[in-house]
């Protein structure tokens, strides 16, 4: 075994076979796996092994579609072939319209990624799965691609691939301790010491012994998994045909064939998680006392939708871990304050995903970023919160709703509430419905009592509540709390260099003075979305997204340069927004705060220091309304002074972020992680505006390239015809049928009156007036590319 290796993968599961693999692909050839036993001697031997393209996301559904190429390539391979069955086909059921609904969502993403689904009738479901009984079945979504595959062999081909391009794999060697040796990694086994660049945690249900020896936690917690194989049936092998595979929002089951008979699995409601307390070091290939009367009322949903199970007999009962993390999506990418680890985990549907994952890790590793934007699976986007007894009670409740998707705005409630504020119980006593950002309660709007929501892809009867709260701001003044935005304190001599260097936009260098300012990735592309404000000479806060805190803090260590004069302290947790919006907000802050708030005296894009009533802040005029409006940022412990203060100085309408969604697009302003993705530079993105002349930032000499090379996509404004629908992030642009982008973000402007989305287009359909579709819930709708902001375009009612 070497004892230096650029990089080590700890784990032989699909994770670390595909990381291995992939790695070789880019051309890394020295590269090291270290398995604690046998490949495969975790969770990956006892898998499903379902492999589908379906995702709730474009990223997603990326993955899947490079895992069924990879998989497809690896089968016809005859030096080391793969039993793969591609091709059976699937079917998600669905009980109700609403599901529809979400499935011709899901249909239209999916065309955008080159994948096409159908959304079928209940009628059309049983001629496709002969074996199932439409009663109380509205339809389903029909996934030609679904099929399944050999655990084992699929690992041990990406493996044979990877031993061909250099790496090495070895077994039976578990890694003991970890410990940080200069800018890398030294790795200690019963077979030696080796030293490593850089560590990927691919463990399975026992990362969290591998991040331990690292000295962090992950957000993984295994629960407990049951699927019985059925003797052979004579319905399945008389159908003449393969079965396709089958997953029941209804009745908690999924089924799939095997050989003449079916493998069905179940997600109860009375689950159990496992290992949280600890893994015998000998559990390995073994699984889990069965218990069959736990998962019965599931099993008799299953032989009620497919009868002919009630006569089927069991040979086979599987009951082992599978792990989950707090959103259901896996940890792919950079450990969060760790240089130079990563991570590879939380693989509920490991077999389906694998190869995707293991592409993205590598691109990552190699080159910074992936081609993709990852978010949705960077390990940093759970933040201290992630805490055991979370992750455990938000795992309980993915399993419990394995195959039911969320609804857009739908929140729900295991370890609520977890992150609060001195305000969060006033303003839920105030009728606050709540909505969570990265763990952190946030006011989304202000509801009558008993008011409940009803969730779905169209508006909801909470629009004219939004509708209400947007008068408000237009017409008076209201005030929310904004809970959980990312705030950092930079001090020194060094700081406004280092800034510099960061961004690709102009800092702001005088006192009392802000601005936005956006920070770049190697390649050009736009990697975060910064606030720069200069409270005093030598002191510069800065603000970005609530779940941006670990991603920002990382990106800012990584470029510290050795020696510079830069302390960052973060004031996430110490401190709160209240946001005062709308044309009498200067006349109420006047009363509530001393000082010349004249717009002569506190312009736009002004900040300084003061004190409403006895609450010392600091108060900002910024907006992201588009209406005249000031943050103000106060520590915590002076929280709810401040707030009566505002309240009785005249702010007496509360708003919340749906209201603030739908003035923002009606200002085309972009919000992180929904339109501002790694895909895209600033000219694509619209924000060419806060690109400054000359070089000397990170992604300079990258950009300029992009900007020569020309735009792949633009972003856009767009104007859409319906009244009953908003444009959902994922919905697919189309020209005369064909697929022109993506829609990122949409809503009602309710000072406008407009339908509106933002989307990335390709560029000959970016001009203003160019009609285009958008393809809404199965409904294509005229649209109209229009100009940006159409509310306010000259930016008058914010600075006056």
């Amino acid at each position: 075994m070497r004892s230096r290796a650029r990089v080590v993968v700890i784990g032989g599961g699909i994770a670390g076979c595909s990381a291995l693999y992939h790695l070789t692909q880019e051309s890394w050839s020295d590269v090291l796996l270290l398995e604690r036993d046998e490949i495969t001697s975790g969770t990956t031997w006892h898998s499903a092994a379902q492999v589908t393209s379906f995702g709730m996301n474009q990223t997603m559904v990326a993955l899947k579609a490079r895992s069924i190429a990879l998989y497809r390539d690896l089968a016809a391979d005859p030096d080391h072939p793969v039993g793969y069955n591609y091709g059976d086909g699937g079917i998600r059921l669905a009980g109700d319209a609403r599901t529809m609904e979400g499935y011709r969502h899901f249909a239209s993403m999916a065309r955008g990624m080159g994948q096409h689904w159908e959304v079928i009738d209940a009628a059309e479901c049983a001629r496709r799965h002969p074996l199932i009984d439409t009663d109380g079945l509205a339809g389903g979504l029909w996934d030609p691609h679904d099929g399944h595959i050999d655990p084992s062999q699929l690992c041990n081909a990406l493996l044979a691939r990877a031993r061909r391009a250099g790496a090495e794999v070895v077994r039976r060697c578990p890694v003991t301790a970890i410990a940080r040796q200069g800018e890398g990694w030294h790795l200690t086994t019963p077979m030696g010491e080796i030293e490593a660049e850089i560590v990927v945690n691919a463990g399975g249900y026992r990362c969290n012994e591998i991040a331990a020896m690292m000295g962090h936690r992950l957000p993984v917690a295994s629960m407990e998994h049951q699927y019985f194989v059925t003797e052979d049936m004579a319905e399945v092998r008389d159908a003449g045909r393969r079965i396709p595979l089958l997953r029941c929002p209804i009745s908690d089951f999924y089924s799939r064939q095997e050989r003449d008979g079916l493998l069905v699995g179940f997600y109860e409601q009375d689950c159990e998680t496992w290992g949280l307390d600890g893994i015998d070091p000998d559990f390995t290939m073994d699984l889990s006392p069965d218990d069959l009367d736990r998962v019965m009322p599931v099993i008799e949903g299953a032989m009620a939708r497919m009868p002919a199970l009630a006569t089927a007999g069991i040979k086979q009962v599987v009951n082992g871990p599978i792990t989950y993390t707090i959103d259901g999506a896996p940890l792919v990418g950079p450990v969060p304050g760790l240089r130079g680890a990563y991570c590879i985990t939380g693989l509920r549907a490991g077999l389906g995903e694998g190869g995707g994952h293991g592409w993205l890790l590598a691109q990552m590793i190699v080159h910074g970023e992936a081609e993709v934007d990852t978010w949705c699976l960077d390990p940093r986007r759970f933040l201290a919160h992630g805490t055991v007894a979370y992750t455990a009670q938000k795992a309980v409740e993915d399993y419990r709703n394995e195959f039911r998707f969320h609804f857009p705005h739908e929140h729900r409630p295991a370890g609520r509430p977890l992150r609060t504020t001195p305000l969060t119980g006033t303003l839920v006593e105030e009728g606050a419905h709540m909505g969570v950002v990265a763990g952190w309660e946030r006011l989304e709007y202000v509801a009558p009592e008993g008011f409940a929501e009803a969730h779905s892809f169209r508006f909801t009867d909470a629009e004219p509540l939004i509708a209400r709260e947007v008068r408000a701001v237009a017409e008076d003044v209201a005030l929310t709390e904004i809970s959980g935005f990312s705030r950092f304190q930079l001090t020194g001599t060094d700081v406004h260099a280092f800034l510099e260097r960061l961004s690709c936009s102009r800092i702001p260098r005088k006192p009392g003075r802000m601005g936005l300012t956006y920070w770049l990735n190697g390649h050009g592309c736009l990697k975060s979305e910064v606030t720069v404000a200069n409270v005093a000479p030598g002191r510069v806060l800065l603000g970005s997204a609530a779940a941006a805190q670990w991603h920002d803090r990382d990106w800012m260590d990584a470029h510290l340069g050795p020696g510079e004069d830069v302390a960052i302290t973060d004031l996430t947790t110490s401190h709160t927004i209240l946001l005062l919006a709308g044309p009498r907000s200067r006349e109420v802050l006047s009363r509530a705060a001393r000082g010349d708030w004249s717009a002569a005296a506190f312009p736009w894009l002004s900040v300084r220091t003061a004190e409403l009533g006895v609450a010392p802040a600091t108060v900002m005029s910024v907006s992201f309304s588009g209406e005249l409006a000031y943050e103000i940022h106060v520590p915590n412990e002076s929280l709810a002074a401040a707030w009566r203060t505002l309240r009785a100085a005249g702010a007496a309408t509360l708003f919340g972020s749906r209201a603030v969604e739908s003035m923002r697009l009606e200002k085309s302003f972009l919000h992180w992680k929904a339109d501002i993705l790694t895909e895209f530079d600033p000219y694509e993105a619209g924000l060419e505006r806060f690109v400054r002349d000359g070089g000397g930032y990170v992604g300079a000499e990258a950009l300029a390239a992009r900007k020569a090379a020309g735009p792949t996509r633009r972003l856009v404004t767009l104007a859409i015809d319906a009244d009953d629908a908003p444009a959902r992030a994922g919905a697919s642009v189309t020209s005369h049928g064909g697929i022109v982008g993506t829609v990122t973000s949409g809503a009602m402007g309710h000072r406008t009156g407009l339908n509106l989305g933002l989307a990335f287009v390709k560029p000959a359909c970016a001009a203003e007036g160019t009609a285009l579709e958008v393809d809404m819930i199965g409904t294509s709708r005229p649209a109209r590319v229009i100009a940006p902001a159409p509310y306010d375009p000259g930016f008058a009612r914010l600075r006056r």
